[in-house]
């Protein structure tokens, strides 16, 4: 939704929720449809109100120039001042497609667009629209070979904010997401394999190979390449292997020194920086021609990487001497060493690349560079042996290993001769070193606010939820069934991608006609738009076999025969016949020993298997086939009541009495 102004939303909700009860506002939001409908059909997309002009676009992506279900679509909103035409930036509009209303819902279509939109507001888990243009999840990293997918907008309990399960072929050790969140790569060492996750199916679709004990994944700023840390126990394998993005092919590998390897690039995507831990060197790839530039002396035992765009420059932390080597990247050559303690690991920059902070494992400590002078500017105190962190824009985030603390320095407080804020908070009970083994990936992740961060605690399994301003965390995710270590959020938002215009890209599910229901804050307009959807004969459900139950309904009485009947079609209604692996399980609910009939096939595709006699009570009939795969064998069954002959006996009588 908002990224930046998400509370407003939140406020709109109350009064909302009154016109989802039938409470109008015809002063605050005007007819949704434009006075020049009726002229001009092309005006139904456009919206001129309160010095704002919003023009709505669904554009298919694919051939042929038509939106088809099953296919990609970029849907796309251009907000302008409404009298000079000038783009308006940062307004974070919402968004929701949804298929249109009929009936007498539709002949008031403004009261219940306002409606449709309060209920989406609510995230109720029965008002879902099909398509949520604001929506973000969580992707929880687990002990096993799986990840978590949390919608945490929907909680009753902790169980329904599970979304889905993606099962790994090995255990995962690091990952890294695209830049528009729709892949996600996950490093698999004992496979030698990078999984490749579809964000907008939430499944894995690829196995890439990624050389010797894949652990550090970073993609360049570019999203053209994916480099890939590997720690091999032989030098000559270890090194970093680079994977080509668009074909997912690895197009070379290089031996850069041995033990583990941390990896950071120039902001223009030119150079990689590979770090050698156990070699105590710095490589120098040149990606664009994939060649090994330079290799540099910069310790004995770097642990970490950074680049900072502001002083265009590559710091190396040294964990066993305690200094930071000051790479130039355009020259790359040492321009500055800063001397420390021993204990340094982990460090990164902030957003705008003006401070760096290393975190001192040993001395429990944050060590603050000024990238403006490259010098060390604070030493301050944190969480008992920190290893992550992370930043938003007003602060970097450090988590402890040994303390359930999370802490938290103020950014705008940073600067040399200054005292700098260092805050906190308890996320869980327990330090996260009581779960054992941890992978490199982080367990703090930026939420997509930007003012808010989701930290795991894998001891107690939850990740929790906490906002700036507030004394603790709002919320946790608890991970029923697997053991969380890291999390990541996957944005599915409308996003600015020129001043003015917000677009997303979207998988149409389905055939219709459907209201695209827009959200401006300020000023407040809720708007539905109108698009088409065409049908398409290649989309997966229309090529599907599909299945119709011919049950007569009014004859189930316990104890009696029946005949269960079905027909089974190809996607386009032709009749399947000659299936010989069916089979037809049911039973009682809520739960009992599932009974199997034989189906036998009568002609013209339909099939039909006679069943025991039933017990009174409510039966589910599902039908399955090996043949026709998984799909058809979740979507295929229905259901029978069946009545207790006592009371068809009194059915009968009161009959007769009547006649």
């Amino acid at each position: 939704m908002n990224k930046k102004n998400r509370p407003l939303y939140l406020g709109l909700l109350a009064g909302l929720t009154l016109i989802g009860l039938g409470v109008s506002y015809e002063s605050l939001w005007c007819d949704p449809r434009s006075e020049l409908a009726d002229s001009d059909p092309q005006a139904l997309h456009t919206l001129s109100r309160d010095g704002v002009t919003v023009e709505f676009e669904a554009r298919p992506l694919g051939a042929g120039g038509v939106l088809s279900e099953g296919s990609f679509a970029s849907v796309r909103f251009k907000i302008t001042d409404q009298n000079s035409g000038q783009p308006l930036s940062g307004v974070s509009p919402g968004a929701w497609l949804d298929p249109a209303l009929t009936g007498e819902a539709a002949k008031d279509r403004n009261t219940s667009c306002k409606a449709r939109v309060a209920l989406f507001l609510k995230s109720s888990i029965g008002a879902r629209p099909l398509l949520d243009l604001n929506s973000y999840f969580l992707l929880v990293l687990n002990k096993d070979a799986s990840l978590t997918v949390i919608d945490p907008s929907v909680s009753v309990g902790g169980v329904t904010s599970t979304l889905a399960r993606i099962e790994l072929p090995g255990t995962p050790m690091d990952w890294v997401a695209s830049k528009d969140d729709k892949q996600v790569y996950v490093s698999i060492p004992e496979r030698g394999e990078v999984a490749l996750i579809d964000t907008e199916t939430f499944q894995r679709v690829a196995n890439l190979p990624a050389g010797n004990q894949p652990l550090r994944l970073a993609m360049q700023p570019d999203q053209r390449l994916l480099w890939v840390g590997n720690n091999a126990s032989d030098p000559a394998l270890s090194g970093v292997t680079v994977i080509d993005v668009p074909s997912r092919k690895t197009l070379k590998f290089f031996a850069t020194g041995a033990g583990h390897h941390e990896i950071a690039f120039s902001a223009d995507s030119r150079y990689a920086f590979v770090s050698n831990r156990d070699s105590g060197t710095l490589s120098v790839i040149d990606a664009s021609e994939m060649r090994l530039v330079k290799t540099l002396k910069v310790g004995s035992h770097p642990l970490s990487v950074a680049y900072s765009q502001l002083s265009q420059a590559v710091y190396v932390a040294d964990g066993r001497d305690g200094s930071i080597s000051v790479i130039d990247a355009r020259s790359h050559s040492r321009r500055h060493l800063i001397e420390g303690k021993q204990g340094l690991g982990p460090m990164r920059f902030s957003n705008d690349g003006r401070f760096g902070i290393v975190l001192n494992t040993l001395e429990n400590q944050a060590m603050v560079i000024d990238a403006s002078s490259d010098r060390l500017i604070h030493s301050l105190p944190v969480a008992a042996e920190p290893y992550q962190l992370t930043f938003t824009q007003a602060y970097a985030y450090i988590r402890g290993l040994a303390s359930p603390k999370v802490s938290m320095i103020n950014l705008s407080s940073l600067g040399e001769g200054r005292q700098p804020i260092v805050q906190g908070f308890e996320a869980g009970p327990a330090a996260p070193r009581q779960a054992g083994d941890l992978p490199l990936a982080q367990g703090l992740t930026v939420a997509r606010d930007e003012n808010s961060v989701f930290v795991v605690n894998p001891v107690d399994n939850t990740t929790y939820f906490y906002a700036e301003g507030m004394n603790a965390p709002m919320s946790g995710y608890a991970n029923r069934g697997h053991s969380a270590r890291a999390a990541l959020v996957i944005d599915r938002s409308l996003r600015e991608v020129a001043p003015g215009v917000y677009s997303s890209t979207v998988k149409l599910p389905a055939a219709g006609t459907f209201d695209v229901a827009f959200l401006l804050n300020q000023p407040q307009i809720i708007h539905c738009f109108s698009t088409e959807v065409a049908a398409s004969s290649s989309a997966p459900h229309r090529q599907a076999p599909q299945i119709e139950f011919l049950i007569d309904r009014s004859a189930l009485v316990q104890g009696q025969p029946y005949v269960a009947r079905f027909r089974i079609s190809e996607g386009n209604g032709t009749p399947r016949t000659g299936i010989k692996d069916l089979s037809l399980r049911y039973f009682l609910a809520p739960t009992s020993r599932a009974r199997t009939g034989v189906v036998r096939e009568v002609g013209e595709g339909i099939y039909e298997a006679s069943l025991e006699p039933l017990e009174a009570g409510a039966w589910y009939l599902h039908v399955q086939a090996p043949s026709l795969g998984k799909r058809f064998a979740e979507n295929n069954y229905t259901s029978l009541r069946v009545l207790p002959a006592a009371a068809q006996q009194a059915s009968d009588a009161g009959s007769r009495s009547v006649q």
